[in-house]
């Protein structure tokens, strides 16, 4: 999917007056630096790092470090800065509809969304822009933040808070900082027959870097990973075996459930970076484009319950439908 349209004009830097700002009780806690990033469109957060040391962004008057936690009725000094008027230009009119109709979920405090698969959660590493960006677009005048975060390719439930508090409530459950945590559960479909029914992998994960790209592995000095592996059914399908599998992840590590598939011997169909190749070229000539990664549910154990459940694609489905001619 492109992230450029042929039919839109150079963007135009335009200069704002300074402007002063009233920290409200809802934007109070966050650290300034984050804060202006996100008021602050299409400026480098290195550019806003020198605002700060500079002096030129004041808080009552005075100089504030980058870590500096905003307090409700402080008054913030914003200089006079370039951005560009033509920052989220760039993101198709079709993309902002597809998210707008993915909203799975929603009330006040919460927003949840069946993400598509090849969108990224928000922008960096050379993408303009990703599901926030976009939502904030379209929502302009509502606060919103990622709660937590999906691969690039993989689809499904995807959370966003709509305020500090709410936001401060689900990370805490999240870092199982409380007896009762958030329940997430993922679908995936793996490379060859599965057998010994249930299992889980209690098995830690480290980054490392291998020939230039930035991987994960099992490491027995990294952070605690653990997934719960739970096989739904197991496809023949010409000389391709393969198994579908509903997996409970109890923390959140970059790729976990990947590497912890690949750990068990079944990596996971259309996965690029750990896959298998040959397994992959039988997954595309089966009819298989994407990763087959599928964030299904939330359960959030809030003080009245909230379960939310993001539909298989219709892509994954007819290829599940495919696999049992």
């Amino acid at each position: 999917m492109s992230t450029h349209s042929d039919t839109t004009s150079p963007s135009r830097p335009v200069r704002q007056n300074a402007r002063e700002l009233i920290i409200s009780e809802q934007q109070a806690g966050q650290r300034i630096d984050n804060f202006l990033v996100k008021h602050l469109k299409g400026i480098p957060r290195s550019h806003i790092y020198r605002l700060l040391r500079s002096g030129q962004v004041r808080v009552n008057s005075g100089r504030k470090k980058a870590h500096y936690k905003l307090q409700a009725g402080d008054r913030l000094r914003i200089p006079p800065v370039r951005v560009n008027d033509d920052a989220d230009a760039d993101i198709p009119p079709g993309l902002l509809q597809r998210l707008e109709n993915s909203i799975i979920y929603e009330d006040e405090n919460l927003l949840a969304l069946n993400k598509p698969s090849g969108i990224a959660v928000h922008k960096g590493s050379g993408l303009r822009f990703g599901v926030i960006e976009a939502l904030r677009q379209i929502r302009p005048q509502e606060t919103l933040e990622l709660v937590h975060r999906l691969d690039r390719d993989t689809s499904g439930c995807l959370l966003l808070a709509k305020n500090r508090d709410s936001l401060a409530e689900l990370h805490a459950l999240l870092r199982q900082e409380k007896s009762i945590h958030i329940e997430k559960t993922y679908l995936a479909l793996v490379a060859g027959r599965w057998r010994g029914g249930d299992r889980t992998v209690d098995a830690p994960l480290s980054k490392i870097k291998r020939g230039g790209e930035h991987m994960v592995e099992v490491d027995k000095n990294g952070d605690r990973a653990i997934s719960h592996f739970h096989p739904l059914e197991v496809f023949e399908h010409n000389d391709l075996d393969c198994s579908l599998m509903q997996i409970r992840i109890e923390t959140g590590r970059t790729h976990q459930i990947r590497v912890h598939a690949l750990s068990c011997g079944h990596p996971l169909a259309g996965d690029s970076k750990y896959g298998d190749k040959v397994a992959n070229r039988q997954f595309r000539e089966a009819g298989l484009k994407r990763l087959f990664l599928h964030a299904q549910s939330l359960y959030l154990p809030l003080d009245t319950p909230i379960s939310i459940e993001a539909p298989l694609s219709d892509e994954l489905t007819a290829f599940l439908d495919n696999l049992k001619t």
